[in-house]
């Protein structure tokens, strides 16, 4: 999977789609939300309470989507500092793959990319 994830990864430009950004959000987790807010210069509870709102998993999550940092140039205002699940989306290349197959079948339908890699995956399977 790393091997398919790195081939796709040279040929995508997220910037041309962004639909990760623009249909969903990411979880929030503690360190997150440390490093944005000190980013922002802002107090934890102050940017949780302006961005974020707690799902029914008890996660932080965006109060909205599409996501409040992304651009209409499809640039993250916080690419630096974004989120753990932004850095690693689509998950395709983690050392135990199998384990998240589910997360894998929901990105697919979000990301041409996740898309690509599992076609990919298939055509060597067979």
């Amino acid at each position: 999977m790393q091997e398919l994830h790195e081939e796709e990864f040279k040929r995508t430009d997220c910037l041309k789609c962004a639909n990760c950004c623009k249909t969903t959000g990411p979880l929030f987790t503690d360190k997150d939300v440390d490093r944005i807010a000190k980013h922002f210069r802002m107090k934890t509870q102050q940017f949780i309470s302006q961005y974020l709102r707690v799902d029914e998993d008890n996660d932080y999550v965006l109060q909205s989507v599409p996501c409040t940092f992304l651009g209409a140039d499809n640039y993250c205002s916080i690419y630096e500092v974004r989120p753990k699940a932004c850095r690693e989306f689509p998950h395709t290349d983690r050392k135990k793959f199998q384990q998240i197959f589910n997360l894998t079948l929901k990105n697919v339908a979000l990301c041409p990319a996740a898309f690509n890699i599992v076609e990919d995956m298939k055509k060597r399977i067979k």
